[in-house]
């Protein structure tokens, strides 16, 4: 089986990983990466330097953002991204039976899109969640209702997945793929973390992402200010690790105010791209999460990590008891700071899954 898989970042690649390196592992495919976005990006760490260590096969590398992040660079980029992959799709179309794409970037339904004239069969990774805080809602439920094959994380998903299509057809609940990461990798000790990122995990510390809120954008100003304001009283008692935000409407902004933030302050460390090993060593030590990413909502539970969800961006997603779910004020911020020192270790179970989602993959495309 001829599979070319799209990949548009550091996060979309961290999930993909144990599933790419079993169809590498299995004659039955014939895998291949199209790496575009903010892989091949310098200012966001240039992350196909991973793919490249990691051995994949990429057959194209596409330069498709835009310098900037307003509205009309967003779209301009969209606009880009499918010309360019209009391109692709003509040369590869007749050679390939299965494309695999995931989640809600815009970039990565611009690829898709520049794909439906040629009926290239789709499957989709993370459809039927919701965002409220974010656009990426209507790119997601697009690559939904563009997709023939649907592998969701939790019921609830499946569940909508099969409302946004009006059937039940190719829609497997599988869990949550990142979790098998954690199957596949020996998480750095606090010595090889130190080592590595000159951070002292012994100390308590706080794992932080914030990602702007791309609905009502232009109140991001206001959020991150609100969010360095709390993080300014926690640095008395924590280390603050902050991994930096992804390229949507104002993430510039965002990711200046937080170097800013950092700079001169030994206690607050900002990260580009851990890259997996790195990101789920440092979630497995650190004392708790802040911020705003899906990986907050999906994999913390498996390291049995509290949570602290702020503002609207994840708001609508399923989310476990680890998750405290908190407004954008520093009041509520630091109240649910003090609420999580008072609580017992969390000994939930994580309801994305058990870590065994790419073998359910496998087992699915070579029955179809």
């Amino acid at each position: 089986m001829n599979i070319v898989l799209l990949t548009s970042s550091r996060a979309d690649y961290g999930i993909y990983r144990p599933l790419i390196r079993k169809m590498q592992a299995d004659n039955f495919f014939n895998l291949s990466l199209i790496v575009f976005g903010t892989h091949v990006s310098s200012f966001h760490g240039h992350t196909i330097d991973q793919i490249h260590e990691d051995k994949v096969r990429i057959i194209y590398q596409v330069e498709n953002l835009i310098l900037g992040d307003s509205p009309e660079a967003i779209a301009t980029a969209m606009g880009t991204t499918t010309l360019k992959f209009s391109g692709i799709w003509q040369t590869i179309h007749q050679d390939v039976d299965l494309m695999i794409c995931l989640g809600d970037r815009y970039e990565m339904l611009a690829a898709v899109i520049a794909s439906a004239p040629f009926n290239i069969p789709i499957a989709h990774f993370h459809g039927g969640e919701t965002t409220l805080g974010a656009i990426d809602n209507k790119f997601r439920h697009s690559l939904t209702a563009m997709s023939d094959y649907h592998f969701t994380s939790t019921q609830k998903h499946q569940e909508r997945v099969s409302q946004i299509v009006g059937n039940q057809k190719h829609i497997y609940n599988v869990g949550a793929l990142s979790l098998d990461n954690l199957q596949d990798l020996t998480l750095l000790s606090l010595t090889s973390f130190k080592a590595k990122y000159g951070i002292d995990l012994a100390n308590p510390s706080i794992l932080i992402t914030f990602h702007p809120e791309t609905v009502s954008y232009e109140k991001n100003i206001t959020y991150i200010e609100t969010l360095i304001s709390s993080l300014r009283v926690l640095s008395a008692d924590y280390q603050l690790i902050i991994t930096m935000p992804n390229a949507d409407t104002l993430g510039n902004m965002v990711r200046k105010k937080l170097a800013n933030f950092a700079l001169n302050n030994p206690q607050v460390f900002t990260i580009e791209s851990f890259g997996v090993l790195g990101y789920f060593s440092c979630m497995q030590h650190c004392s708790f999460l802040l911020g705003n990413t899906s990986s907050g909502i999906i994999e913390a539970a498996s390291f049995k990590k509290y949570v602290i969800n702020v503002g609207d961006r994840q708001k609508g997603r399923d989310a476990g008891e680890n998750v405290l779910q908190v407004p954008i004020k520093q009041d509520d911020i630091l109240a649910a700071v003090k609420k999580i020192a008072t609580l017992p270790p969390f000994d939930g179970h994580n309801i994305y899954g058990e870590g065994n989602t790419s073998s359910k993959i496998i087992d699915i495309l070579k029955n179809e």
